[in-house]
């Protein structure tokens, strides 16, 4: 990415006001989309105060910026979980569903909201928010479900499945949600919310059972999956499912195009070609409940994080994200150009 006339990594924290200001003011930041956050579930729980600094007060420092500087634009990416727990039988959310979180780090998202609508309502910031189901894809960090389970198999190793594995999560390919940026980033309305809905709803099980097959794995029955499947404790909650309404995005042109089956095939891919190598030895990521990184081990992760961040590429001076060859959005992308907007992404 270095290479690109039009990219520039910026290195600083989301917590401090000189940071964020310089980066905004350098580079004449007109928009704004705002990935930058601690998202780990399992983390949230031991290291809670963390997500507050990072989540809220980085938000929160985010939004002084921005109000000072002025921009045209302020994306801000939260999450479903702000919704709580969806009962099995309980319908999709709507975009004015309360706000019910269930665990750290989705109470840190919730509150970093209150403070965007809050800057919006009172210093005018034109803020978006958007609310995505789980998103998985190349790069990811393996502290992450997918990668996480892809890299255990790739060591001929166990998978753990937090309590009795009849939890779901929808998931969303990566180029799915880049998609679904860009259609907010250029028809979004501010002062509006947006659910990314995906139709791929996958208990915990399933979803081992279908890495294994990935893998070369039998996983025809029970008894076989269980052969490479333990269950360990559970978290201290884990909400059973969540569950949106992603129609409000869809009527402004966007769907989801990529497959479960066919997201999961890529991203495994990648993993069997570069998750051994790329960050070095990340053991003491992939166990069931996995204790807090290193600073070496957060800035790895950031960088990954920021590998999959929205940029530009050089091709008709084109925003694009960062692919694999012979990926669904890939092949999309070379049939349509039309990304064609200054970005400006301050990231942690």
């Amino acid at each position: 990415m270095d290479k690109e006339s039009n990219f520039t990594f910026y290195k600083g924290d989301i917590t401090k006001h000189e940071d964020v200001m310089d980066c905004l003011r350098k580079h004449d930041i007109d928009t704004v989309m705002h990935f930058a956050a601690q998202t780990h579930v399992d983390l949230s729980f031991g290291n809670s105060n963390d997500f507050t600094s990072t989540n809220v007060v980085g938000t929160h420092v985010l939004l002084e910026c921005v109000k000072l500087h002025g921009v045209e634009k302020f994306i801000h990416v939260s999450t479903d979980e702000v919704y709580g727990e969806v009962k099995d039988d309980g319908k999709d959310l709507l975009e004015d569903a309360l706000l019910l979180p269930t665990n750290p780090y989705a109470a840190s998202k919730a509150a970093a909201e209150m403070y965007v609508e809050a800057y919006r309502k009172s210093f005018q910031v034109p803020a978006i928010v958007v609310r995505s189901n789980n998103v998985y894809g190349p790069h990811q960090f393996p502290e992450k479900v997918i990668p996480k389970f892809s890299m255990l198999l790739q060591r001929n190793e166990q998978l753990s499945l937090h309590g009795d594995g009849t939890h779901t999560r929808r998931y969303l390919y990566a180029g799915d949600a880049a998609d679904a940026f860009d259609t907010i980033l250029h028809k979004g309305q501010v002062g509006h919310i947006y659910n990314v809905g995906s139709s791929d709803e996958i208990s915990n099980f399933t979803l081992c059972s279908m890495l294994l097959g990935e893998f070369g794995f039998s996983n025809e029955t029970k008894e076989e999956v269980y052969q490479h499947v333990v269950h360990c404790e559970d978290r201290p909650f884990n909400d059973h499912r969540y569950a949106v309404d992603g129609s409000k995005l869809k009527q402004l042109g966007w769907q989801q195009k990529t497959s479960f089956k066919e997201g999961l095939r890529t991203t495994v891919d990648w993993y069997r070609k570069y998750g051994a190598t790329w960050w070095g030895d990340i053991s003491d990521r992939l166990t069931p409940f996995p204790t807090i990184p290193s600073d070496e081990q957060t800035d790895r992760a950031r960088d990954t994080e920021l590998a999959n961040s929205p940029t530009r590429s050089k091709k008709n001076d084109k925003r694009a994200f960062d692919e694999v060859d012979g990926s669904p959005d890939v092949k999309r992308r070379k049939e349509n150009g039309h990304m064609d907007s200054v970005l400006g992404a301050v990231k942690v």
